[in-house]
Order: C-alpha cells, then structure tokens, then sequence
C-alpha cells in the first residue's frame, strides 16, 4: 500500500508542475497582448490611449472617445496630408482618399511609391456607400471643420478617429504620432524639418531685409490676401520662414480677407506670390484678366520690378507635408533669394 501511495504522490507531483507551466505560459501571453498597444509616454492629451487585451486601445478625437484597433490592417485615410505625415513617421495606411484636381502634384506618386491605394473623389463630398465597400477598419480625418452628423455617419462604418486638428504639420503630427506610438519618429522628422527652415530663413533675412511680401489670391469673383497671423499656411509663410507682412495687414487674423483692388496701394509689397485659386468648378479667368489689366496693379512695386510670382493652390494647401512643405520651402528662397 504504502508503495502505491507513493506512485500516487509522485503522478500528483508532476501533474502539478505540468499545470504551473502551462498557467505560467498563459500569463506570459496575456501580458504580451495586454502591452501590444501600449500608449506613447508623455502623449498629448488629445490623443491619450489606453491599451487592451483585445488588441484594441481607446484615443481621444475632436468629438470624445473612439475604440480603434492597435494595428489597423486596412486604414482609411482621408487627408493625403495626413498620409504623408503618417509614411514619414514609419506607419503605411493602406488607402488614400484624394482629389486630383486640387491634390499637391508630387504626392500621388509619393503614395503609390508607398504602396498605398488611391481612391479619387469628389472634393468635399463624402461616398459613404464607397467607403463602406473598402471595407476599412479604421477611418481616420481631420476633425477640424467636420460636423457631428458625418462623423456619426463615418463611425457607422468603421472606429473614426476625427483629429482635433487642421492639416498644420506641427500640430497634427504630434498628435497622429501619440496615436500610432511614433512619437519619437516624429520628433526626429520635425525637428529635421526646423534646421531646414531655419536656413531657408536665415536667407531670405539676408535677402530682403525689410521688404515685404503679400501672398494674394485671385479668386472667380473677388480677390482676398493672406492674414500673418492667421494659422495655418500664415504660419509657414510669416512665422516658419519669417517673411515680412505689408503694414497695412499686419495685424490681420484672417486667413484670408476679401479686399477690393483701390487697397493694393496701401499694401504696395515688395513682392508677391499671386495664387490663381484652384477649385473644382472654379473660373478664375476675368477676374485674373480685370487684375492684371488695373492701373492699380500695374502701379505696384511688386509688378514694376518683376517681383510677381506664381503660386499653385495645392502648393500650400494640400502639399504642406514634411516633403511638400520643403519643396514649397525651396521654390520661395528660389524666388526672393539671388
């Protein structure tokens, strides 16, 4: 008997060890999917996540929380800015939605080098029964400007993530960055991008001194002039590389101020970046032809030394990401710099 008691207590023994392992085993997976989606540390707050065991985590967008999975498999990109922000960090969204007419001319290719898909739509409109098709995991937009009743359509579809920001490199970045955990990619690509800005601008100080520049746009019925402290593409303009602002406007917080053509004389800048204003259904033919035909045109400073140029709508609205914001960069030092 006691033999038998015996045998019985060693098959208990190795019974149990085999049990432990196995528990043992469990947890050490259950704590690898639990840290899979782990939040970036010092994260905006904007963009604060939390991560589960179900390979999901919980983010912060322009209209509250949103369910997202860790490691979308097929993302839906809105913005193709927000796509190159993205790429530049080290994270490949699957599908791109743009609009050719008015899409920066360099990113298509830029996306396809990328292998991401291009879906072409119609500017500002929203094909929910397409998007649905797509079948994506994952929508992500900007939040800025989107209205509750599309984002609730969106999430119908699949998480959105409607960022509670515009298409501004720095302060959109950050935030897709704590989202994807690329904080530090994207720091690293930031911060690149300052040292050539701080160069371009150290040049065009050197170039011009005082002298001042007005970016106008030239639309189908009235002309407009960018503000410098309006946000957005004033910031890249006025403050990233520092350009000087005619003093008629400096103060001006619009991004862009209607303003009839007897104002050009007060303004009367050095130089000008005329934008004939593209959009789709847009005929900005008369009124570039009434502009340039003006005496007051004709009278500026900018116009009588030649110191016109061209400005491409998707150059600074669209094409404002880490390569087309250099490319930008580039053709202004090209233009003001001997």
């Amino acid at each position: 008997m006691s033999r038998r008691f015996k045998r019985l207590g060693i098959m208990l023994l190795v019974i149990s060890m085999m049990l432990a392992a196995c528990s043992g085993g469990t947890k050490e997976e259950n704590a690898t999917a639990g840290t899979a989606g782990a939040s970036t540390e010092g994260a905006a707050s904007t963009a604060e996540e939390t991560a589960t065991e179900s390979g999901t985590k919980v983010v912060k967008d322009q209209f509250g929380e949103v369910t997202i999975p860790t490691h979308p498999q097929n993302l839906v990109v809105f913005d193709s800015i927000y796509a190159e922000y993205l790429i530049e960090m080290g994270v490949t969204p699957q599908i791109v939605l743009l609009t050719p007419e008015v899409e920066a001319e360099y990113r298509p290719d830029y996306l396809k080098e990328h292998g991401v898909q291009i879906i072409e739509v119609e500017q500002y409109q929203y094909n929910y029964e397409q998007l649905l098709a797509l079948s994506p995991d994952m929508i992500l937009a900007a939040g800025e400007g989107m209205e509750q009743g599309v984002y609730d359509e969106l999430s119908k579809i699949a998480p959105t993530v409607a960022l509670d920001a515009n298409s501004e490199m720095k302060r959109a970045m950050p935030k897709l960055a704590a989202i994807f955990d690329k904080t530090e990619e994207s720091a690293k690509v930031l911060a690149e991008f300052d040292e050539k800005a701080s160069q371009a601008k150290e040049k065009i100080a050197a170039a011009l001194g005082e002298k001042t520049v007005l970016v106008l746009r030239v639309e189908h019925n009235r002309y407009r002039f960018m503000g410098p402290k309006g946000g957005s593409s004033s910031v890249f303009f006025y403050d990233i590389l520092g350009l000087n602002s005619p003093d008629a406007i400096k103060d001006s917080t619009d991004w862009f101020s209607q303003f009839s053509l007897e104002f050009l004389p007060e303004m009367n800048p050095d130089y000008i970046f005329l934008e004939d204003r593209t959009l789709v259904g847009y005929d900005t033919k008369k009124s570039m032809e009434d502009l340039k035909a003006s005496q007051v045109w004709s009278n500026l400073e900018a116009v009588k030394n030649d110191h016109v140029f061209p400005l491409k709508t998707s150059q600074f609205v669209s094409g404002v990401g880490p390569i087309g914001s250099v490319k930008l960069m580039d053709y202004v030092v090209e233009k003001l710099v001997p």
